[in-house]
């Protein structure tokens, strides 16, 4: 597949071979997207909502010391193994990579199952660099500690929770694999079901463990939970993916093409050589690097942080991550769109259809924005009530919850660009997957724009750095906040104008005017909601009331200004209510 095109022409898209398809292959239309969104939002949400728990036991058993520094120290490598390997790098590669064999299987359904095949030459290399990558993690601890925060008050305890976590490796890169092979079969329910088993597994090891191993309970909970995401992924797989039966001829439910009379002999000869992923798919080994480059560089965000909070005094960098844990829920809120739509956007591109890819991209960017804004708005104004209510007991007191407040508005500065990089570079990297047809031209290696998430997220680097280190020595972990915020919103521009190149020609027109019209409602949403929040004492009034009235004044400003992700949502709800109300006043009253 050609990895730069033009905005104004498209491939043609391939006429589908006739035959019977799976049903796994066929994109459910009509609701699809709202019923995989709905079960993605609540799985998701519960997976969240532990995790929440997880933050709060590791508030009240450990505070902000020395030794939670220590294991948040630690935490880096499945922090950054988990988008690597999970969220973004491996769904990039993959998903585009099985979307382009479930065409592949539409176009050619009486030949060798290009799934089957693209399984059977990716995943053995795979588990291998998993196998190497851990094992350098764990031997590696004790220089990669020194490397990431030099100046840690309990370097040793770092080492050692280092080592263990370091074991998440593997079964994170599994997980992200099984999970994008799942979502371009479009089942959303397993995938989206992960992090509850993996935050399950945290607090089980920590609730028992908390008190013999301290800290250090966290860290096997990391890699216990790890090991249960695997174990959920093992059933829904086999089921699309199932063996050969005893006489070596595939089950029906493994031919979804309809070919189940096909022999070992013809198998055999229809097994593809020199690299070859599956018969009609090559695989492109040089398209991983800007994918890895790009995760990496933009993870790099944390490294710097944990850099210079590691010189600053003891429990800044807890303040730090629990301001982050909060800010990115509602983050990742709206990225939950994105990840069911991910797979239809690649479907769209492998097909040559970027007309229907552009006009799914530009409505992400704004359902996503429209719930990431709504969470900004919702933080800048409750901050310090939100943080009162989930942290303020056992070891996180009074002084803690004003510090991670005020990190947390900061940092609400960055999140609609976080979830618009989200939205834009999915796209970006599906024109260049993994895998290519066997009869398009090969690739002449690597083009400059190809790197370019990569630059963009340097320059976005290069500016978190120089803010950080700029602002840190006067305003601490305030200014490690404020350079992200600064860094992920140059990022997000530059990625901007380079989707434009990449050949998804999207109306900026449009686009820019309905961000404009929901950061108004946002605005004032978050203005109305910090002078209601004001009011009471308790942290639970105070987060309710000034919750409601941003969601109140967020739907109105939204409606009024004309931004049709808020407006259409309203409308709706209340053509919903207005049926409900005629009935009740149509209903005679009891005596």
């Amino acid at each position: 597949m050609s990895g730069d095109r033009p905005t104004t022409t498209a491939r043609p898209a391939r006429a589908a071979v006739p035959g019977p398809r799976h049903a796994a292959d066929r994109p459910r239309r009509g609701g699809f997207v709202a019923r995989a969104f709905g079960v993605t939002a609540v799985l998701s949400a519960a997976g969240s909502g532990l995790g929440l728990l997880r933050d709060l036991l590791l508030a009240r058993y450990f505070g902000a010391t020395r030794g939670t520094d220590a294991f948040l120290v630690a935490w880096t490598v499945p922090e950054t193994a988990a988008p690597l390997l999970i969220e973004d790098a491996m769904a990039f590669l993959m998903v585009p990579a099985f979307s382009l064999a479930l065409v592949l299987r539409e176009e050619r359904p009486h030949g060798p199952d290009p799934v089957r095949q693209l399984v059977r030459a990716t995943l053995p290399w795979l588990l291998l660099a998993l196998c190497t990558l851990t094992l350098a993690a764990a031997v590696g601890a004790g220089p990669l500690v020194h490397l990431l925060a030099p100046g840690l008050a309990d370097p040793a305890l770092a080492v050692t929770c280092t080592r263990i976590t370091a074991l998440t490796v593997l079964p994170f890169g599994v997980v992200g694999y099984l999970c994008s092979m799942l979502r371009a079969h479009h089942r959303f329910t397993a995938p989206a079901g992960i992090y509850v088993a993996y935050n399950l597994g945290i607090l089980a090891v920590l609730l028992g463990g908390h008190a013999l191993l301290g800290v250090r309970s966290a860290a096997l909970g990391v890699t216990c939970g790890s090991l249960l995401m695997t174990g959920l992924l093992l059933g829904p797989v086999r089921r699309i993916l199932p063996g050969a039966r005893p006489d070596g001829r595939p089950t029906p439910r493994a031919d979804p093409a309809g070919s189940v009379g096909r022999t070992r002999a013809a198998r055999r000869t229809a097994r593809p050589a020199h690299g070859a992923a599956a018969g009609g798919l090559v695989l492109i080994p040089l398209a991983m690097l800007p994918v890895a480059a790009f995760t990496l560089t933009r993870q790099a965000q944390v490294f710097v942080e944990r850099y210079l909070g590691s010189g600053l005094p003891p429990g800044t960098i807890s303040h730090l991550n629990y301001a982050a844990k909060v800010s990115q829920l509602a983050m990742t809120a709206g990225i939950l769109i994105v990840t069911v739509t991910f797979p239809l956007v690649a479907r769209a591109l492998a097909a040559g259809d970027l007309a229907a890819a552009r006009d799914r991209v530009e409505k992400d960017l704004g359902q996503a924005a429209a719930v990431v804004l709504l969470g900004t708005a919702f933080l800048m104004a409750c901050a310090p009530s939100v943080v009162a209510l989930l942290f303020q007991r056992g070891a996180f007191g009074a002084h803690d919850t004003a510090a991670t407040a005020e990190v947390i508005r900061v940092y609400s500065f960055g999140l609609p660009a976080q979830a618009l990089i989200g939205v834009m570079v999915r796209p970006f990297f599906s024109l260049r997957p993994v895998v290519r047809r066997a009869g398009d031209p090969e690739p002449a290696g690597l083009r400059p724009l190809d790197w370019y998430p990569v630059a963009a997220m340097a320059v976005g680097l290069l500016v978190t750095a120089g803010v950080g280190l700029a602002a840190t020595p006067r305003y601490g972990a305030l200014g490690l906040a404020a350079g992200n915020a600064a860094g992920i919103t140059a990022a997000a521009v530059l990625l901007l104008r380079g989707l434009l190149l990449r050949g998804i020609a999207l109306r900026l027109s449009r686009v820019l005017g309905g961000q404009a019209r929901l950061l108004a409602a946002a605005v004032g949403a978050a203005a109305a909601g910090a002078a209601a929040a004001s009011g009471p004492s308790a942290p639970l009034p105070a987060t309710l009331l000034g919750g409601l009235t941003v969601v109140i004044v967020f739907a109105g400003l939204g409606t009024v200004l004309g931004a049709s992700e808020v407006r259409d949502p309203v409308r709706a709800l209340l053509r919903a209510a207005g049926p409900v109300t005629q009935a009740a006043e149509r209903k005679p009253h009891g005596r």
